[in-house]
């Protein structure tokens, strides 16, 4: 029995540890996460961790849920990356920075958006988004296309 309850609470330990600030809760199609130099195949109940890029293939798309209940939906040849993300889960403050650098992005803001206004942007090639309300929209499309 203690042996159990500590491998438990190892397990737990390990998740914060790890930095996971959401999960995965969609994916269709070519889906990865890319972390530390490393190419992972994204699945459904997968973690996200800061510092995490969402790739998807030209078939591919995939939801992710994050801490404070914001929904990001990627679509087919997305890139993604999660640049920057913390939350407070008793006050809900934090801050959320995103860059997408090709594809679509379909965003319903969370906890901290509805908190404080100004605590998540998106950047893309060419601009940088302040999200205020709480859906939104974007694509990317590559120059020439």
């Amino acid at each position: 029995m203690r042996w159990t309850l500590l491998a438990c609470l190892f397990c737990f330990a390990a998740g914060v540890w790890a930095g996971d600030v959401g999960q995965i809760k969609a994916a269709a199609g070519a889906v990865f996460l890319e972390r530390q130099g490393e190419r992972l195949p994204a699945t459904v109940g997968m973690p996200v961790q800061e510092s995490d890029t969402l790739v998807t293939g030209a078939d591919g798309s995939a939801g992710v849920t994050f801490s404070d209940n914001s929904v990001l939906s990627v679509g087919p040849g997305s890139v993604l990356a999660i640049e920057r993300y913390a939350f407070d889960s008793t006050t809900h403050n934090g801050h959320f920075d995103a860059s997408l650098k090709k594809g679509t992005l379909a965003v319903v803001s969370g906890k901290m958006v509805k908190q404080s206004p100004d605590a998540m942007r998106v950047r893309t090639p060419s601009s940088i988004m302040g999200v205020r309300g709480t859906e939104f929209v974007v694509k990317v499309t590559e120059p020439g296309s």
